[in-house]
């Protein structure tokens, strides 16, 4: 039997070239070694989100598109929203009984993004959402969960959760392994993380001109004036873009920009025109199946049937093993 691995996004919208670097790229992959269940969670986007539940639908839609046009096939993977399988909340509540409000506090993700965010008043759900994507995780009996550096911490919360559960009344749980990607961090277009929020995000479902002119504006080597100017490929989000998506021309570009042999405005278009050959098969491939009314509605109802009858199957076992299924005949 292949082993279990569940990974995800929050429905914030479309997904950009940083998703596909970091996470997309590999998902393509392992659903052809692993038992894949790829989880749209909605109930994390409300932790800080709540007021924003009329765009959720869209998003939605958006994310499933973006998964079929890069490759992923529902065929071979589970792609299911979270609300929608029941156990999961009831699985998160039962794993609430057991955590402590110490252990969730020390998570240094959580204390991070609430400084980031500027959360002065954060809700209980977003300070303990690690517990609940505990549940995402166990509620499939997930055995690796593909995650950033960042998300380290929460797979850790995890793997305690399991093993605790395990020791307190019955081994139900594999204690769950991060698989830590190894691709750096795609950066915006400002050199900062790339996201929607900051506008310096390059689409996956972007045009040939937006990718054009969002490519221009990228900062780069400040140093770099004139085109005979030394460059510092190293500091220049460029040529990051060059080492993730087309590397053999990233090693060509570094020798020129550090002999002055090329200007920024030459590489960026030079880095526009390979970035829309790249996108071209995927923008068609949406076009396709943006033609195909029901095709998503399909593919969430088959997701939630195979999740569902899974975390079933998880929480009958939790039930039995904490002696809380009385009644139940």
């Amino acid at each position: 039997m292949k082993k279990v691995i569940l990974t995800g996004d929050r429905p914030t919208g479309k997904l950009h070239l940083g998703h596909y670097v970091g996470s997309l790229a590999n998902r393509i992959k392992l659903q052809d070694y692993y038992d894949c269940y790829f989880i749209i969670a909605d109930y994390q986007f409300l932790t800080d989100n709540a007021d924003k539940t009329k765009q959720i639908q869209k998003n939605i839609q958006e994310i499933v598109l973006d998964y079929l046009s890069v490759g992923i096939n529902p065929k071979k993977a589970h792609i299911f929203i979270e609300s929608q399988v029941p156990e999961i909340a009831q699985i998160d509540l039962i794993f609430s009984m057991i955590t402590t409000l110490s252990r969730v506090k020390r998570n240094p993700t959580i204390k991070e993004q609430i400084q980031t965010l500027k959360l002065k008043q954060p809700s209980l759900g977003y300070v303990s959402w690690p517990v609940t994507q505990a549940a995402d995780i166990l509620s499939v009996r997930a055995d690796v969960v593909p995650v950033g550096k960042d998300q380290v911490p929460h797979v850790e919360l995890t793997r305690e959760i399991a093993s605790k559960f395990n020791r307190m009344y019955k081994k139900v749980f594999p204690v769950p392994s991060a698989l830590v990607g190894q691709t750096p961090t795609l950066p915006g277009l400002d050199g900062k993380k790339m996201s929607k929020s900051r506008g310096n995000a390059v689409y996956l479902s972007d045009s040939e001109k937006e990718v054009e002119k969002k490519i221009m504006t990228a900062i780069t080597d400040p140093e770099k004036i004139k085109i005979d100017d030394i460059g510092h490929p190293e500091i220049c989000n460029i040529y990051q873009y060059y080492k993730a998506f087309f590397p053999k021309r990233a090693g060509e570009i570094k020798k020129e920009c550090q002999k002055g042999k090329i200007g920024c405005v030459a590489c960026k278009k030079e880095l526009a025109k390979e970035l829309n050959e790249f996108l071209k098969p995927i923008r068609a491939k949406r076009k396709q199946f943006e033609k195909k009314p029901g095709l998503i509605e399909q593919i969430l109802k088959k997701g939630r049937e195979d999740t569902q009858k899974r975390a079933k199957k998880t929480l009958d076992l939790m039930k039995k093993g904490m002696g809380i299924h009385y009644f139940m005949k």
